[in-house]
């Protein structure tokens, strides 16, 4: 099969090419998919693309004409794929949806307590020279109350990691899973009662209607003073805006994040040269109570040989005229 890949990184090219094996016929570009770039697909039969590439109604339009019948992600998410006009237009589309849910998690954690124990802040004082504690006292995660917004594969390492450290977990998820109850304790219960009573909060839930911008201010004004909110799932979950200004207002603790909502085009990307003009950014870099990272939580060994593998598994079922696993338009 004849495969255009998308937005292809320096680092994830080496996995690609191993888990292909001369396969399949395999193009590696830097470029996004846009609808500017679809062109570039003319002659290809399939194509592989991140979350960062658009494929809304337009551009799979385009590619329909361009003769392209399938579609695989090298990410869990798929809310950049219009699926309805994918399947009307009879382009298959699969996912890689089992990566690596330790690598988020972990990476969550991470996050946590790098905000929480000031380590970047501690760092930047360091580097003045200046040894004092005043600005880095954090809190023992002990005891506190962990809410875990998005209960499934990444959501339950979360919870796991996070019992571990002896604390008491909330989780909202539309369904209840059984054995995180048996195992850790879990109470569910609705998003405003978690955001409530939490002293932590992660985010780890798909983009879609219902979640989009699900962290506003109607949320923010029900969470405990100091509470710290972690995103790793997508930036458009959480109001930027309004967490901003609730962190700046006090009654936020803190933001760590490895995502945002205009991450398009800037995030995996060198811009030292090119710096983006979005106040918004630079204020959240420069801010000492959030930490930001470029979409990196995927980013481990272990996660980029399985996203490869499933990604060439997903082309290979269909060269034979089979169904992916992962195929998410049946």
């Amino acid at each position: 099969m004849k495969v255009l890949v998308y937005s292809s990184k320096d680092f994830e090219i080496p996995f690609l090419k191993t888990a292909n094996a001369g396969i399949h016929a395999v193009t590696y570009i830097s470029e996004r998919l846009t609808t500017h770039t679809a062109m570039m697909a003319v002659g290809y039969d399939a194509i592989s693309i991140f979350s960062a590439d658009d494929a809304s109604s337009v551009v799979l339009e385009k590619l329909k004409a361009f003769g392209v019948k399938y579609i695989t992600l090298r990410s869990a998410g798929y809310d950049n794929v219009n699926l309805v006009t994918a399947t009307s237009f009879k382009i298959q589309v699969a996912n890689a949806p089992d990566y690596s849910p330790n690598a988020i998690a972990e990476h969550a954690v991470t996050l946590l307590m790098a905000l929480n124990r000031k380590i970047t802040l501690s760092r930047k004082q360091m580097q003045h020279y200046d040894f004092r504690l005043t600005n880095l006292i954090g809190f023992n995660l002990e005891g506190k109350t962990i809410g875990v917004i998005g209960a499934g594969k990444i959501g339950s390492v979360i919870i796991r990691i996070m019992e571990g450290f002896g604390c008491k977990i909330l989780a909202s998820d539309p369904y209840q899973d059984e054995s995180l109850k048996e195992k850790y304790n879990v109470r569910f219960c609705d998003v405003e009662t978690l955001c409530r009573d939490s002293d932590v909060i992660f985010l780890s839930v798909p983009l879609n209607t219902e979640t989009h911008q699900l962290i506003g201010k109607k949320a923010l004004d029900v969470m405990k003073k100091g509470a710290i909110l972690v995103n790793v799932a997508r930036g458009a979950v959480v109001h930027t805006e309004e967490v901003l200004a609730f962190i700046d207002n006090n009654h936020l603790g803190g933001y760590a994040t490895d995502v945002y909502d205009k991450e398009k085009g800037v995030f995996s990307y060198d811009r030292s040269s090119d710096i983006p003009e979005d106040t918004m950014l630079t204020t959240l870099l420069n801010h000492d109570q959030i930490i930001m990272t470029p979409h990196q939580a995927y980013a481990t060994h272990e996660a980029l040989e399985r996203i490869a593998t499933t990604t060439v598994q997903n082309l290979t079922s269909w060269q034979a005229g089979q169904a992916p696993k992962t195929l998410l338009n049946k």
